[in-house]
């Protein structure tokens, strides 16, 4: 790869990472509820989702899921159905006083690695990014020891990032008022990306070949 490819691919890698989707809101609501120091499981989490995902496109696994409808739909449905009840789940708890939550770091790791692994969007993205920047006449073990530390270390620093802020808003002792708004707008979020997830189409779909 060359360093323009790696540049591109780097920008490519920063954007699908950092725009606001069903992992940022969870990093936040864990940053809020878990301190940064124990939430980074949920990073951990991100991070070992991300490196299969890497090593499933590789393989082109992920191209055959993204081919199958039925295959597709039950992703879409089931994960739709675990964000829109983690929505509700976490609305319903907004009203409760918000105490310390001594969830165990296993407990935090699988529910991200759950969130990070069944939104289907995130294939389109991995699929995106091997089929415009890993090079056919290349071997792709060669090429992963430059995408996969590169997707990593930016993934790490964006999530890393979502967990301070909401970190910094736990420590911020927010009103009453406040801290019931805050919670159940990122509830609505976990809502809203369901909805959307249950309309998504299929990765590709519509694209000419």
């Amino acid at each position: 790869m060359s360093f323009e490819a790696w540049t591109v691919f780097a920008l490519f890698w920063v954007v699908f990472v950092t725009s606001p989707g069903p992992n940022a809101v969870n990093c936040i609501s864990n940053g809020m509820q878990h301190g940064f120091v124990r939430s980074l499981w949920g990073v951990a989490a991100i991070l070992s989702q991300s490196l299969i995902f890497q090593a499933l496109s590789a393989a082109g696994i992920t191209a055959l899921v993204a081919a199958s409808p039925t295959a597709f739909l039950v992703a879409k449905l089931v994960g739709a159905g675990f964000l829109i009840f983690t929505g509700l789940r976490a609305w319903m708890r907004a009203g409760r006083p918000m105490e310390p939550v001594h969830a165990s770091g296993g407990s935090i790791y699988g529910r991200a690695f759950a969130i990070a692994t069944i939104n289907p969007k995130s294939v389109a993205g991995y699929l995106a990014a091997f089929s415009q920047f890993v090079q056919a006449d290349v071997p792709i073990g060669d090429q992963m020891w430059v995408i996969v530390p590169t997707a990593l270390t930016i993934t790490a620093a964006s999530y890393c990032m979502y967990t301070a802020l909401g970190a910094g808003v736990g420590r911020a002792a927010l009103g009453a008022v406040a801290n019931l708004w805050v919670r159940r707008v990122m509830a609505a979020c976990f809502i809203i990306y369901g909805i959307l997830l249950g309309s998504t189409s299929m990765p590709g779909s519509g694209r000419g070949s």
